[in-house]
């Protein structure tokens, strides 16, 4: 049971648990509809002060073209004055030369009346020959004041057609203002929808699930949005659960991708969920710290943890929020953004990928060079090791043979020696004759006689 006081009479009553509940939820609800009504309110005026600017836009537009085309008119109204002005002056003129010819052949015809009525014909015809240059003059000043009126009429005319024109297009700008009014305030419409349903959605999401499978379903949920993208997006990427719990923690989904055999982007992610209901509130940084250590230990080299924890903070509402003031390489995001940061991380691997090739090339060099280093010293070390052996071996021959040699002199002194003993006893046995045998020995000397005797008898 919970105690609740009223704050307007303090009496403390008491409430069950599904009561309770009811009432948060009610406070929580007119929370919400609180703010969606601020926001309501605040895309109006967005939407308000959008119009307002295209509007003053449209009319500064409509101003600037008219002042150029009162311009135009003015500028003109202003040759026409001048033509006029123009024509004014050569009537002037001519009018002074009528009158100095006049006063000039009245002075020549009271000077000449004694000169002969040829030179008078003459005279005269110069007059009429004048009067007629007069008449195509007055004709010629007719015509260009015509010709004026006409070109300003002409321009009128234009004005008036130019102004017609631009009052349609003034009207069919405002058309279009309402058009784009209209689809902005779909647009908005659109979007507020959008986010409603997706509170919904997640609200739903959360109200499903048991606090023991809520983290367990936001696992399934990305997992079914990458798979949903894989052979079209993803065709040769590696996006398996992190199953080797080895080092004492794992994370949840390993991604890795590899291009001739190079691998150029690899994100460990962690995902995180909590009940509304749940007593103790985790916060986003109590992942930080073995999340860091799981994404060094896998060798990867990103690390993405995707939250619903701290639903109400502004910060990670806004969308991706990179932590790596904290942790190197490691950013924050909610459920809606898990595919975008896949696909931004990865563009910006790519990027990179032709270095990163030529990098494994240059390490496949250096290892390449190192190994023929060792395969050197190990043909060194095996080459010192067989010619000490071989060293020892063949001094242990020399002084086997040394010894040996010694062996056979001594055995060839003893065969010399031998050798001197046989001569000597081959001497004394030359030497031998029954005669030395039996001279200290009568009676064998009798037996040979007898035997000597006996074979020459036979």
């Amino acid at each position: 049971m919970q105690e609740i006081k009223c704050p307007n009479c303090g009496k403390t009553f008491l409430v069950d648990e599904s009561g309770y509940a009811q009432i948060v939820q009610q406070v929580r609800d007119k929370e919400f509809d609180r703010e969606l009504q601020q926001r309501e309110k605040a895309l109006e005026d967005m939407k308000a002060k959008d119009l307002e600017i295209v509007q003053m836009k449209q009319k500064e537009e409509f101003e600037q073209r008219l002042s150029a085309q009162e311009a135009q008119l003015a500028e003109k109204e202003r040759l026409i004055e001048q033509l006029k002005a123009r024509l004014s002056g050569t009537e002037t003129e001519k009018q002074l030369a009528v009158t100095q010819a006049v006063s000039q052949k009245e002075q020549e015809r009271e000077a000449a009346l004694s000169q002969k009525n040829n030179e008078l014909a003459e005279k005269t015809r110069a007059i009429e020959a004048l009067k007629a240059r007069l008449n195509n003059s007055e004709t010629e000043k007719q015509l260009a004041v015509s010709e004026a009126v006409r070109e300003k009429e002409k321009a009128v005319s234009e004005k008036e057609t130019e102004i017609a024109s631009l009052k349609n297009r003034l009207s069919s700008q405002e058309t279009e203002s309402a058009l784009k009014q209209q689809s902005l305030h779909r647009e908005y419409e659109s979007k507020l929808k959008q986010k409603d349903e997706l509170i919904e959605y997640y609200k739903d999401f959360k109200a499903r699930q048991s606090t023991k499978m809520i983290g367990e379903s936001l696992e399934q949920h990305c997992l079914n949005q990458f798979n949903a993208l894989r052979m079209t997006a993803f065709p040769q990427a590696y996006f398996e659960k992190d199953n080797d719990a080895r080092s004492g923690s794992k994370g949840d989904f390993i991604f890795r991708e590899a291009r001739d055999g190079v691998e150029f982007i690899s994100i460990m992610f962690e995902m995180k969920n909590e009940m509304d209901e749940t007593a103790t509130k985790h916060k986003n940084e109590d992942f930080f710290k073995e999340l860091d250590k799981d994404r060094r230990e896998k060798k990867c080299e990103y690390a993405v943890l995707v939250s619903l924890l701290e639903i109400d903070n502004e910060l990670y509402n806004n969308g991706i929020v990179d932590v790596s003031y904290k942790y190197e390489k490691m950013y924050v995001i909610r459920p809606q953004f898990f595919i975008p940061i896949i696909t931004l991380l990865r563009n910006a691997a790519l990027n990179s990928l032709k270095y990163r090739q030529e990098l494994e090339v240059a390490r496949n060099q250096q290892i390449d060079v190192r190994n023929f280093e060792e395969n050197i010293s190990a043909f060194k070390e095996g080459f010192a090791r067989n010619y000490r052996l071989a060293s020892e071996r063949f001094k242990t021959a020399i002084d086997e043979i040394d010894k040996t040699i010694l062996h056979l002199q001594k055995t060839k002194d003893a065969l010399l020696s031998s050798e001197n003993n046989l001569r000597l006893a081959n001497n004394k046995a030359e030497d031998l004759s029954i005669k030395k045998l039996t001279k200290n020995a009568p009676a064998v000397k009798a037996m040979f006689d007898d035997l000597r005797r006996e074979n020459l008898q036979g």
